[in-house]
Formats: structure tokens, C-alpha cells, sequence
């Protein structure tokens, strides 16, 4: 329900928002054979839901997930479904700064963390180069099934480049997130063992290459990247193929 009231909300502010977008999205996570040998990932398919909108007073990012679409909530993990939500919004304080507010959630089974991470953020945007960047460092909140308090802190960024080749539309995005000073308890027992991420800091992000087919379809591949970060100690890797339709 408290979803459901979010996402009203959202639309029905959208008439009143400077630039604002809507897309679903199936895609596919083909997880890298030694990441496959090396850490409990699987390849997955899942649907997205993604939108956002800027106002005069800040701007809003978010997308909805279903891995396993086709999977049952009870199945054997990790093939069963899993759901994802990550909400991000800016308020503009001035020149640029904005309070940066952001939360990451999953749950499947087995399993759920609730990331929120409060801070500031800053834009960067260059219009005659059509390159924009948003630097954000916060302090880092979670609740899990494994550990709950105060986790450290996330810096990170996303940045986007627009360019053409042969007059066609494609466009660079990064998003990029770095976690250090976790709380011990996240990542070690009381005997010194290392569990989880088994680090106090962590990497974790996407570079992908978007190709504008017409205004609505988008077609892209995400290089997927991680280290000391979704519950594994190795390097994780893996390619995203996506095919978007914008409203």
C-alpha cells in the first residue's frame, strides 16, 4: 500500500516537473563464469519499472525490480523471485548542492537489506558537451536479516554522456558506489571471522552504452562490476542486455 501511495504521488506531480520520464525494461544478468565459480551469483532475467522527474526544487530517480519474474516467491534460492526498489532524490539547497537522500531495497526469501543512505549531493551539468555528473557522500544506514545500525559511510557518483555516431543516438551512463568504515558486526563475527562482504569497505556499480533505436525503444549493455559487495569477498563481473520502451 505504502508503494502503491508513492507512486500516486509521484504521478501526479509529474504535470508540474521541468523534464520527467517513464520506462519498462526486460533484461538479462550474465554473470562472468569465474564470478559464477567464485561467489553464489547465477544469471538471472528481470523486469524493470524506471522512472524520474526534475521540479525547481530538486529531481527524483527511481526504478522497481522482479528477478525471476517467472519464479515463485517460495522457490528454491536463489532461482525464486526476488523484488528491488532503489528510490534517489536531491533537494537543492543552492550552487549545485542538494540534500541527497537515497534507499536501496531487496528481498527474496532467504534473505532482505534496506540501505538508506542521507547526505549531500553535488551537479555538475555541461550542456554544450551534453555530459552531466552527480558526486554524493552519506552516511549509511541498513537493516538486514543479518545486521541492523549504523554501516559506515557511501560515496559514489552517476554521470551520463550524449553523443552521436553515424547521426544515431547513443548516450554513456556510470553509476558507481564505494562503501568504507562499515560497522564491524556487518562484516565479521565476534571471533574475527569474516562473513558477508567480509570487508569494512566495498565497490559497487554498472558502465553501460545506450543506442536510442526511436523515441521509444532503447536497446543497451551494462557492464556489471563488484568487490567485497552483495554477500562475496571476489571480484564480481557480468554483462546486462536490456531493451527499454518509454512511454
Amino acid at each position: 500500500m505504502k508503494i502503491y501511495l508513492l507512486l500516486c504521488l509521484f504521478l501526479s506531480s509529474l504535470n508540474a516537473a521541468n523534464y520527467s520520464f517513464i520506462d519498462t525494461s526486460v533484461n538479462y544478468l550474465d554473470w562472468s563464469s569465474s564470478t559464477q565459480s567464485n561467489s553464489i551469483q547465477k544469471d538471472f532475467t528481470y523486469l524493470e519499472i524506471e522512472g524520474g522527474a526534475g521540479w525547481d526544487w530538486g529531481e527524483f530517480y527511481g526504478f522497481t525490480d522482479l528477478e525471476n519474474p517467472l519464479k515463485k516467491y517460495n522457490d528454491s534460492a536463489p532461482d525464486n523471485l526476488h523484488l528491488v526498489l532503489k528510490p534517489i532524490l536531491d533537494i537543492y539547497i543552492q550552487n549545485g548542492f542538494a540534500v541527497h537522500l537515497q534507499n536501496f531495497y531487496f528481498n527474496s526469501k532467504e534473505f532482505y537489506v534496506n540501505n538508506l543512505v542521507v547526505g549531500i549531493s553535488y551537479k555538475y551539468c555541461n550542456e554544450s558537451s551534453n555530459f552531466w555528473i552527480i558526486p554524493f557522500l552519506g552516511v549509511h544506514y541498513q537493516s538486514s536479516t543479518y545486521y541492523s545500525g549504523y554501516n559506515g559511510i557511501m560515496a559514489g557518483w552517476s554521470f551520463n554522456y550524449d553523443f552521436k555516431i553515424f547521426g544515431e543516438d547513443f548516450y554513456l551512463f556510470n553509476w558507481n558506489e564505494i562503501e568504507f568504515a562499515r560497522a564491524k558486526e556487518a562484516y565479521q563475527l565476534p571471533d574475527g571471522t569474516p562473513i558477508g562482504d567480509e570487508k569494512a569497505y566495498g565497490l559497487n556499480g554498472a558502465l553501460s552504452c545506450w543506442y536510442k533505436i526511436t523515441p521509444s525503444f532503447t536497446t543497451g549493455i551494462q557492464y556489471r562490476y563488484a568487490k567485497y559487495k552483495l554477500g562475496s569477498n571476489t571480484y564480481q563481473s557480468g554483462f546486462i542486455y536490456t531493451l527499454k520502451y518509454y512511454y
